[in-house]
């Protein structure tokens, strides 16, 4: 072969093994040739997509140069959307489902997405979220997870893969080997999981094994250090966690694909091009790139980096030719499933039922609801993670005024409180004399800023009813509160039906 053959038939192997995002509502000329040039996947992020229409526009765009193209979507359904970015979901996320506890409607929720999703014409959805959420102060997962149980995670994480894929969507089982026991965000840093063998076994790892069980056939890597497997290298560039625990010990045989490469867990040590050979040279078969660096330039940086990387020896050349047979594979196994399954683009109400489903109360409501008069709001705004749209509306007052004409309403941030000590008093409690208050919080228990605004409040306002989004923390001494388990568009619904007795 000569060397300008092999070297245009590494590039196809290193583009096809790129899942890359890019910027805009319709396809730019350089995926297009990209995918011409051998790229296997693409990957639809929140500027990408106006209505369901427009999506299936652009994806039939897409696959008019590959039909079997893989278009996948980072979709949980809960705080985390991106179909439905502009407006919040409707429907709740994987903490509310654990919640009701009842994998039927879980199964349901997901069939529901799954029959959207396939409208739209994606194939993969990087969900579900099967971490089990044992660090309260965990600040990336949270009401991402099902729950705080191993058994109760791995029930709804199996009911949630086949909901989804019987909508004719392939599921992600994410973040491999388990996200939910860190202290830090790996968007900017390396969280490490510090657990033993036994408990890794115990706690992350049931879910997963419960995945496979389902179906599913793509997991995704976690960016963060396990040192009982690997004290060196954080899970996505470790062969002991990939091959050693995923493959060998779990017995998967399907698609691994890396979350978005271009995290500072992974990129702060090792650049965006050594962290991507690593991954694959570590057992990773797909590269998730795009979420913050959407451009042809990344792409072609990495695919550069992974020809080079065969070329110097640091990437066997049979290795990137396994993970492409995979993406390969995968994408023909996901373009049969949604073959097998008819368009249907109607969505139901099963997300509402979910949320109202979800809700919990505590405390007294005799005398206190339905609301008697417009009620004023205060909601107490987080700064979330990276993973949930800043874009991405939530709340209980916007569907609290359409029911109940008169009310108003106030957000508070943390910097307006630490600007202005006389916040509170000037913007919630002062217009709210004479009238129910209402205080919405988000995560109350691990925002402290927040947890001391909400004791100020409920001091001055004992007859407050407070409503927890995110997740539930110790109670409010003599309030009525209402736990929504999650802050999508469906739960905000939910709650202000409960504030006006609907």
């Amino acid at each position: 072969m000569s060397s300008s053959k092999r070297s245009e038939e590494l590039r196809r192997l290193a583009l096809s093994v790129l899942q890359p995002g890019f910027v805009g509502t319709e396809a730019p000329e350089w995926i297009l040739r990209d995918i011409r040039d051998g790229l296997a996947s693409v990957v639809l992020f929140a500027r990408n997509i106006v209505s369901p229409e427009q999506v299936a526009r652009l994806t039939s765009q897409l696959r008019a140069e590959k039909p079997s193209l893989i278009i996948a979507i980072d979709e949980e359904a809960g705080d985390v959307t991106r179909i439905e970015s502009s407006t919040g979901s409707t429907r709740p996320g994987n903490f509310a489902l654990g919640a009701v506890d009842d994998p039927e409607l879980t199964e349901s929720v997901a069939r529901d997405l799954g029959r959207q999703l396939h409208a739209s014409g994606v194939s993969l959805n990087y969900a579900p979220s099967v971490d089990v959420n044992s660090n309260p102060d965990n600040p990336i997962i949270g009401v991402r997870s099902f729950g705080v149980d191993a058994g109760l995670v791995s029930r709804h994480a199996a009911a949630w893969i086949q909901g989804l894929q019987s909508g004719g969507v392939a599921a992600c089982a994410k973040h491999f080997p388990g996200h939910g026991d860190v202290a830090v965000d790996s968007h900017h840093g390396l969280p490490t999981y510090d657990a033993d063998l036994d408990e890794i076994a115990a706690q992350a790892l049931p879910p997963f094994r419960a995945a496979l069980e389902a179906g599913v056939r793509a997991v995704m890597s976690a960016h963060l250090l396990v040192p009982a497997y690997d004290p060196d290298l954080p899970a996505t560039l470790s062969s002991r966690v990939l091959n050693g625990l995923l493959r060998k010990e779990l017995g998967f045989d399907g698609l691994i694909v890396t979350d978005a490469i271009e995290m500072g867990a992974v990129t702060n040590r090792y650049g965006i091009e050594g962290a991507t050979v690593m991954a694959v040279a570590a057992g990773a078969d797909a590269i998730c790139v795009g979420g913050e660096s959407a451009e042809e330039s990344t792409v072609a940086l990495l695919a550069d980096a992974l020809v080079r990387a065969v070329s110097s020896g640091d990437l066997a050349e049979d290795r990137l030719a396994e993970a492409s047979r995979r993406v390969a594979e995968f994408a023909e196994w996901s373009t049969r499933l949604g073959q097998g399954v008819p368009v249907d683009p109607v969505s139901g109400d099963i997300g509402f039922v979910a949320a109202r489903r979800a809700i919990r109360t505590s405390g007294t409501t005799q005398g206190v609801l339905p609301l008697a008069a417009a009620p004023h709001v205060v909601e107490l705004v987080p700064s979330n993670n990276l993973a949930i749209g800043k874009e991405t509306p939530w709340g209980v007052a916007v569907p609290l005024r359409e029911r109940l004409p008169g009310t108003t309403f106030v957000r508070v941030h943390h910097q307006q409180l630490e600007a202005d000590s006389t916040v509170l008093e000037k913007h919630a409690l002062a217009p709210a004399s004479g009238r129910p208050i209402v205080l919405v919080v988000r995560d109350a228990s691990r925002n402290k800023w927040m947890g001391r605004a909400l004791a100020d409040l409920t001091a001055a306002r004992p007859d407050a009813i407070v409503v927890e989004m995110g997740l539930p923390g110790s109670a409010v001494p003599g309030a009525l509160q209402i736990f929504t388990h999650g802050a999508t568009a469906a739960s905000g619904v939910a709650a202000a039906e409960v504030l006006v007795g609907a």
